[in-house]
């Protein structure tokens, strides 16, 4: 195993912490910030990959285009839904995200899976989507 993809995580991990520190430290004492509307985690009915990042993460950008191909490749059969991390950060805390990109699958009816925590290439992706759908 590098380092590199490890110091990696670790440097994402500490922004996300680090953001969710300086939200927390704006808010007025005995006041919390108001929360934002989540969207949708899993798809009613459907095979749903749900992949938390943000947009200054490089491997969360490296993911921007593999799950755009997904997403157009099994339109109809799973959705793709993109969570950014900073702005919904109440959610990936409530999901338990440790390192971003984290790739989240659910089943039809909305259960968790399985879970991948960085990049994840589109022949892998496609893989476990694949599996899914057999099911």
């Amino acid at each position: 195993m590098t380092r590199r993809p490890l110091l990696t995580r670790i440097l994402a991990l500490a922004l996300v912490l680090a953001l969710a520190l300086c939200a927390a430290a704006l808010a007025a004492p005995g006041m919390l910030p108001a929360p934002k509307a989540a969207p949708a985690v899993a798809v009613p009915g459907m095979v749903t990959v749900v992949d938390l990042g943000s947009k200054t993460c490089i491997p969360c950008r490296m993911m921007i285009p593999v799950l755009a191909e997904v997403e157009q490749e099994y339109k109809g059969r799973a959705a793709v839904v993109f969570i950014d991390v900073v702005k919904y950060s109440e959610l990936a805390t409530r999901l338990g995200v440790r390192a971003i990109p984290t790739q989240i699958f659910y089943d039809k009816k909305g259960r968790e899976v399985a879970r991948h925590e960085g990049f994840m290439d589109k022949k892998t992706l496609a893989e476990k989507l694949n599996t899914m759908l057999e099911k």
